[in-house]
């Protein structure tokens, strides 16, 4: 939260000085009147990294804003004024970041900036696809039906995000009960019967010996899977921040069988219903297409996008450079060629992203539907070799007598 730094004069005439903090400057202004105090002098500290807020994760979760927008809307259209209705939903939300970020954006209001200019001041919450749309509604007089169509976009990313998480979540839970069942095995259970084969005196089958060895490394090692997580997730990261590794990553992400195929069409789905909502909000093409590259996320399919914006500049089809990409099916380029004939590119592309949609929640209910017998044995065949291990001498130990 911003602090500020304050000189004022108590009621007895004196000076007081000192720091106190507030969401915004008006909120701090406020509360020092309301002890009464005259105010000579007050001003926000800089931030620096020991007065920040430490945030984890993302400041604004996909669920929030898309309740925030469509409240946002309702109340608009209600005939309520965008700094009323600001500072109702201030009052409201219980996401803390979106709270401070309202309250200061009523203050800018009030002072008479635009919204989209205010929304502008806080980036990591209001990226550059939405102040754009908000900018297109505030140019046509119709920003109630901007915040109305974000809203509607916004959800239907969401879906097509807990769709895919849904589908996701299963492997990983499985795979993470495997890394714990395979590690008490090997630290708790295999320990008790390695003294026992020790005082048997025969040779062990190659399969215990393994097994063996991996239960001396495990309980000597352990923490090395943290470690190897930690590894993992930094790689990942820096993988991320870099586009041409990120670009071999995605793709191969978008070659793997059935997986790839989902993440495709959520691509695609994404893909067209953004410039859809900007082309059909009086964005133009030229100036939309870097924001879809933003939105997709994706640099396998960002790079297919650069081709048909240079494609546009020099008076081209949208449609020709998808045509010779293998990430797009021709049912896309050519549904976006049929819309550039007739004029009306945005109702052809709203289409194209529905049957995707559509595709995604089928794709993700067969994966559930394959993947559970596969990973459950895939944790039976892990358990059982371990197990095995461990009977096989024994059953020799037995015939022996």
């Amino acid at each position: 939260m911003p602090q500020f730094e304050y000189v004022v004069r108590n009621q007895s005439g004196k000076k007081q000085s000192g720091k106190i903090k507030g969401s915004s400057k008006r909120e701090v202004y406020e509360q020092l009147r309301e002890k009464k105090l005259g105010i000579l002098e007050l001003k926000e500290i800089p931030e620096t990294v020991l007065t920040r807020d430490i945030t984890f994760g993302k400041p604004l979760k996909l669920k929030d804003f898309v309740m925030y927008l469509r409240q946002f809307a309702t109340l608009i259209k209600a005939g309520v004024t965008i700094v009323d209705a600001t500072k109702i939903l201030a009052s409201q939300v219980d996401a803390k970041g979106l709270k401070q970020a309202l309250q200061n954006i009523e203050e800018d209001l009030r002072s008479g900036q635009p919204l989209s200019v205010a929304y502008q001041k806080h980036p990591k919450l209001f990226n550059k696809l939405f102040i754009n749309m908000v900018k297109a509604g505030e140019s046509t007089g119709q920003l109630d039906e901007a915040l109305d169509s974000m809203a509607d976009y916004y959800e239907k990313q969401l879906r097509l995000r807990q769709k895919i998480q849904a589908a996701m979540m299963y492997p990983v839970a499985v795979g993470i009960l495997s890394i714990l069942v395979v590690t008490f095995l090997l630290v708790k259970v295999v320990p008790t019967f390695v003294k026992m084969f020790a005082d048997l005196h025969q040779d062990l089958p190659t399969i215990t010996k393994v097994i063996i060895h991996s239960s001396n490394w495990m309980k000597s090692y352990w923490w090395s899977i943290f470690v190897l997580y930690a590894v993992l997730h930094v790689a990942l990261l820096l993988i991320k921040n870099n586009k041409n590794s990120k670009y071999y990553l995605d793709y191969a992400i978008l070659k793997l069988p059935i997986i790839g195929s989902l993440f495709r069409q959520s691509v695609i789905a994404r893909l067209t219903r953004t410039l859809s909502s900007l082309l059909s909000s009086g964005v133009p093409i030229l100036e939309a297409m870097p924001l879809v590259e933003d939105v997709v996320e994706n640099e396998v399919v960002g790079r297919a996008l650069q081709k048909s914006r240079t494609s546009l500049k020099m008076g081209q089809a949208l449609s020709e450079p998808l045509k010779e990409h293998w990430v797009f099916p021709p049912l896309v380029s050519q549904m976006i060629s049929v819309g550039e004939e007739t004029g009306s590119l945005d109702h052809m592309l709203i289409k194209v992203s529905e049957f995707y949609e559509s595709e995604v929640e089928y794709t993700s209910d067969r994966l559930k539907a394959l993947i559970e017998p596969v990973m459950i044995i895939f944790l039976t065949s892990i358990v059982g070799v371990i197990v095995l291990a461990i009977i096989i001498p024994l059953f020799k130990l037995y015939n022996s007598f």
